[in-house]
């Protein structure tokens, strides 16, 4: 299951390229919100939470992450890259609990966070007409815009995802209708795109809404309510896998060796925020 779920999330960002052929990338984030909301807003209850956590959940991940993030893929960055780059989300959502819990910063979270930023900044030396450094920072800040989401939902306490997800995209439409009517072309043009899309592009709409959205988050629950949180939270590290390779599958996406070390050394900083508690603790047991 959770590779499943990994692999819809990382093979995903194929998928945004391909729709973003026919639709732009605000209106494009609106739609996936769309039918995230309906018809499931009318079969599942109102989490119980306020609606302002509601709110800036649903514009965060709406407008901050896959809003910002489908501009980038749309013309800045290469999906791959995205995939790698959105991981920043980590040492965002580490920060606000600095901030806002007063959890302390350990040494090797600093250590795991300097090793990231060195693969980012190997990127940000080999930008080009297919990743530019804006499109990198673009992408930062949709992590950005992931890490406020997970504070938000965490302060949201323990509730049925799938639930948040569904009534939060109520918040995320109005705040993408109303960038894609003033900067994507006005109500008639958004029509003629509508009513123009190909069928792959509105099976892309619905793999966001449906597959990424509601399976990958009501699965991710699952997993998370049937065994511990050790076991399961290292998954989503294998999204930059499956995304780099499907990019590379699926769009001729090259592969150099700049881009593979950088790829490393981003998971490397990962896995050692992850990991690296529990296994000082198997490394002071055995000596």
């Amino acid at each position: 299951m959770a590779l499943g779920i990994v692999a819809v999330w990382g093979t995903n960002f194929v998928v945004i390229k391909n729709s973003l052929s026919a639709f732009p990338p605000f209106y494009f984030a609106a739609l996936r919100y769309f039918f995230a909301l309906l018809p499931m807003v009318f079969f599942i209850p109102r989490p119980k939470v306020s609606w302002g956590n509601l709110c800036i959940y649903g514009v965060a991940t709406g407008v901050g992450q896959f809003g910002v993030m489908y501009y980038a893929i749309n013309s800045q960055i290469s999906p791959g890259l995205a995939s790698l780059v959105i991981q920043t989300q980590v040492f965002f959502t580490i920060g606000f609990a600095m901030f806002f819990a007063k959890e302390g910063l350990k040494r090797y979270q600093a250590v795991a966070v300097a090793v990231a930023m060195t693969g980012l900044g190997i990127i940000a030396l080999h930008t080009d007409s297919t990743t530019t450094f804006w499109g990198i920072a673009l992408v930062v800040f949709s992590g950005l815009s992931w890490g406020i989401a997970n504070t938000v939902s965490r302060q949201a306490g323990s509730i049925n995802m799938l639930s948040y997800v569904v009534w939060a995209s109520a918040f995320s439409i109005p705040p993408l209708v109303l960038i894609a009517l003033v900067f994507e072309g006005g109500v008639v043009h958004l029509w003629d795109v509508t009513l123009a899309a190909p069928t792959g592009a509105w099976i892309g709409v619905l793999w966001q809404s449906w597959g990424n959205t509601l399976f990958g988050y009501a699965a991710w629950g699952w997993l998370l309510s049937k065994h511990p949180a050790a076991v399961v939270a290292p998954a989503p590290l294998l999204v930059p896998i499956f995304g780099m390779g499907a990019s590379a599958f699926f769009l001729d996406e090259s592969l150099p060796a700049w881009k593979v070390m950088a790829a490393g050394l981003v998971i490397a900083g990962l896995v050692v925020n992850l990991f690296w508690p529990s296994l000082r603790e198997q490394i002071r047991k055995f000596f």
